[in-house]
């Protein structure tokens, strides 16, 4: 009876509780899904949870921790959810766990036996004797047990490096990263949840015909990131090229887990209809040509925003409601009757219509533009070309100090050097290669260097716009360039306004592909596949980092099926065309890890000398760069932030280097997620390099600077280069993609129409009016910040993790931010700092965290940096 006793007041009935996210009855169009569910969960098939002790091994079972009775989601019929949306339901569960004998849970299997999938958010234990509440933080989706090979199997929200996790839990860590990391072969299925490493070689179809075909991105030929694997088969055409899904299936691979939530989705879709315009090319086309595909005066294109173009009437509107789905159709009319593709203001125009023309705009917005992450201190004059002379010829500038001596604020140009006071956007390098290629389409356009000259108000001055050609017998020779100077009045006006047209054409196709798209979208995934594949979830660094992967996976794997393919979006509207993906590939050749930490950028570019006696032991050169402003100070937060949580888990350099799974996550990252940089330096002009490519992670420094790089690159440099699209080039004069035709020569009949006319053959040579309604409508998506957005210095869940120390670090770094916003704030307030709201008074709002006034709405709202690359 005693022994009785005592087994019966040693046994405990646990409470628990389960947040979930049922499949909806017509989400998907499953209709039969919520059906099956309640037959199965009627015939007793429905949720099991076996935990698992943290700390009693079980010899039967390897040492593998003890397992708990079954425990079974309760009242899965009875509870009410919403059959049509994505809503959390919670769930009782009472778990049989006898604490004496099998101590401390640590982890759970999870059986989901109903017909569909559910999203799993957290599972609590409300009290462990002698222990407290277990908390699980799951965020995962269960499929129906028979879509696995092992159990699914989640962790307590405890991090452990790999020497100090509990024995019972050692097993489970290390198979959960084999299933992870999958066979490497075979098509994968949605259920599957296996990250691997693919080529970029699913933009083609060459199937279609040569004209469709497009190169392997990755390997020695085309460098290139890794992108996520999907295993689809290969074309008949090419071996080489992954084929690809129907344009309207948007179900690419990725691992379930790393596609948008249901609400996010929605959005999605729902302001991308305009975009998959694409779809019906060229019927819509067709129609724009029956009527226009040209804007005839600047108030044509005003109309796009402030009364739209009116849809044409009698057959042709007949042929697209024809064309087009009534959701579609719908959207694209939106609220006004017969009016077709009205897009918001952009912030560009909304005080000033002519203000974007101003030289002091054009020099400010590579300053705290969309794009100020290329302008760079002229270090020598004439600019030098760092390309192969043997392949180019002498690419050395045409400009001459006779172009600018007489702008120079009686500085001779060895002063000026010296003073810091000139500096250059150049895109001459990175352009000429493909000059050629680029110009047998129909794009017109050059490769430009811009000089510009600080004045004494901390603003940027126009000097002269270089415009090259390779030359016609050959690009082994000199380019044949052309020097254009400011101008105010009569033609020679109309002509420096074409001339910084040009200029940004290349700035805004350099910003898509390299700025944006290679810097941030295609540089971050192989971070999130090795780290998937290497770091346990209950590895610290795999905490630290994963809120800064959510949604890139998917978002990149959207842009592969829409945007950057063959005849996509992108090709359609940004000026090098089918040649933009392998242009981007020649420049990631160049890229290094360790330069895309903020200080080290801005000392490369020469933007900032080291002085030890100022913050981050450097000091711009200009004074009112916005974007260096904000950034070093959220640069400078971050690094706080990962400096005292990497020292809380490491107490030692030799605890970095001995960390198995960090090293293998390191070695992972540099010979296959960025594999073609691995053996650095093996192309010759980057052989002199002072700097290492990679952090050789040995020490804390490593990996301190190493994950401030990463997360500084998801969150605030892709806010600083994303969000600011539609806002600036919303309005496509003021950011053209596309020049249609040279610049005109005295004497022919387009410099006539150019001294007659010149706001029409400004529209002429620019973006035409079928890409520009295409553009705009793809960078309205893509500026656009989810109602779901999680921004930096915000988790989803508040116990994330379980050690204190790290909380509150997070909950300094949090507030840090909020100081920043309202620094930010003053600043733009700031009359002496003319660049922070320039001519167009339009304040820079791009690095504003968005923390202390943070609202779900969403929308263009211009600020706010959100965890990741997740639009």
């Amino acid at each position: 009876m005693e022994m009785n006793h005592r087994v019966k007041k040693s046994k405990a009935i646990v409470k628990g509780r389960v947040v979930l996210m049922k499949k909806g009855l017509l989400d998907f169009h499953d209709i039969k899904a919520n059906v099956l569910d309640r037959v199965h969960e009627l015939l007793g098939k429905g949720v099991s949870i076996h935990l698992i002790s943290a700390t009693t091994p079980d010899p039967a079972k390897g040492l593998r921790g003890k397992h708990g009775k079954v425990a079974h989601l309760e009242r899965w019929v009875s509870t009410v959810s919403s059959l049509t949306k994505a809503t959390d339901t919670e769930f009782s569960v009472t778990f049989d766990w006898d604490h004496e004998d099998m101590g401390v849970p640590g982890a759970f299997i999870i059986r989901n036996h109903h017909h569909s999938q559910f999203y799993l958010k957290t599972v609590t234990i409300e009290d462990i004797p002698g222990h407290g509440p277990v908390h699980f933080v799951c965020d995962s989706w269960v499929y129906p047990a028979h879509r696995y090979t092992k159990d699914r199997v989640f962790f307590a929200n405890k991090a452990y490096l790999p020497c100090e996790t509990p024995e019972p839990l050692r097993k489970f860590r290390e198979e959960e990263l084999v299933v992870l990391r999958g066979k490497g072969y075979g098509k994968l299925n949605e259920w599957d949840r296996v990250y691997d490493y693919g080529y970029y070689n699913d933009l083609g179809t060459p199937d279609d015909g040569p004209h469709f075909a497009r190169p392997v991105l990755g390997g020695s030929k085309f460098p290139y990131p890794r992108r996520g694997r999907t295993g689809r088969p290969h074309t008949k055409t090419d071996p080489k090229t992954e084929s690809r899904l129907h344009l309207l299936n948007l179900n690419v691979y990725v691992p379930r887990d790393e596609q948008f939530g249901h609400v996010k989705f929605s959005d999605f879709l729902a302001y991308s209809l305009k975009s998959v315009a694409q779809v019906l090319l060229p019927e819509m086309k067709s129609i724009c040509d029956k009527t226009i595909n040209e804007f005839d005066t600047i108030e044509d294109v005003l109309d796009i925003y402030e009364g739209s173009i009116r849809l044409p009437s009698g057959p042709i509107a007949s042929k697209l409601r024809e064309l087009i789905p009534y959701e579609l159709f719908r959207e694209l009319v939106r609220n006004d009757g017969e009016r077709f593709l009205k897009f918001p203001v952009p912030d560009v125009i909304k005080e000033s219509k002519t203000a974007w023309r101003t030289d002091e705009e054009f020099g400010r917005e590579m300053l705290a533009g969309v794009n100020p992450v290329i302008i760079r201190r002229l270090q020598e004059f004439p600019p030098a070309s760092k390309l192969d002379p043997r392949d180019y010829g002498d690419q050395t500038s045409s400009i001459r100090a006779s172009h600018i001596e007489n702008s120079l604020d009686g500085l001779i140009i060895d002063e000026a050097i010296q003073k810091m006071r000139l500096f250059i956007l150049d895109h001459h390098d990175a352009l000429m290669p493909y000059i050629s290629r680029i110009n047998s389409t129909n794009t017109k356009t050059y490769a430009s260097r811009t000089l510009l000259f600080l004045q004494d108000d901390g603003t940027l001055k126009p000097l002269a716009i270089e415009l090259s050609l390779p030359h016609p017998q050959g690009e082994q020779h000199e380019a044949v360039s052309k020097v254009f100077t400011p101008a105010q009045e009569g033609v020679a006006a109309s002509v420096w306004q074409l001339a910084k047209a040009y200029a940004a054409v290349n700035d805004s196709g350099y910003h898509q592909l390299v700025s944006h798209w290679l810097y941030t979208h295609a540089v971050i995934e192989p971070f999130i596949i090795a780290t998937h594949r290497q770091l346990s979830i209950l590895h610290p660094i795999h905490k630290l980092l994963k809120p800064h992967f959510r949604d890139t996976m998917h978002i990149n794997a959207l842009a592969r099926h829409t945007l950057i393919n063959a005849g996509g979006v992108l090709e359609k509207t940004v000026f090098p065309g089918k040649f933009a993906m392998e242009m981007s590939s020649v420049i990631y050749k160049s890229w290094v890890f360790t330069e895309q930490a903020l200080p080290a950028d801005l000392l490369k570019r020469g933007m900032a000398v080291p002085d030890s006696s100022c913050p981050h032991g450097l000091r711009l050169v200009i004074e009112d760069y916005p974007f260096a402003v904000d950034g070093l100070e959220i640069w400078e937060a971050i690094e706080i932030w990962v400096t005292e949580y990497c020292d809380f888990y490491y107490t030692s350099n030799d605890m970095v280097e001995e960390d198995p799974e960090l090293q293998n996550w390191w070695k992972e990252l540099r010979n296959e997620g960025h594999g073609d940089l691995k053996d650095r330096p093996w192309w010759p002009e980057m052989k002199t390099r002072d700097r290492p490519w990679w952090p050789e992670m040995k020490t804390r420094e490593d990996l301190i600077q190493s994950c401030t790089i990463i997360i500084w690159i998801a969150s605030a440099f892709h806010a600083a280069v994303n969000f600011g699209q539609y806002p600036y080039a919303g309005y496509l004069p003021n950011r053209p993609t596309v020049s249609r035709r040279f610049m005109p020569e005295p004497g022919t009949p387009e410099y006539e129409e150019l001294k007659q006319n010149p706001e029409l053959a400004f529209l002429k040579t620019i973006t035409a009016q079928f890409q520009t309604l295409l553009g705009v409508s793809l960078i309205e998506v893509l500026s656009r910040h989810s109602t779901e957005e999680v921004y930096l210095g915000q988790r989803d869940s508040s116990e994330w993790t379980l050690d204190a120390e790290p909380l509150a670090a997070f909950e300094r770094f949090s507030k840090r931010l909020v100081e920043i916003e309202n620094n930010i704030m003053e600043r733009n307030k700031d009359k002496k700092l003319k660049n922070r709201n320039g001519p167009v008074k339009m304040p820079y709002t791009l690095l504003f965290p968005n923390t202390s006034d943070y609202s779900r709405e969403g929308g263009l709202t211009g600020k706010g940096i959100p965890n990741s690359v997740s639009i």
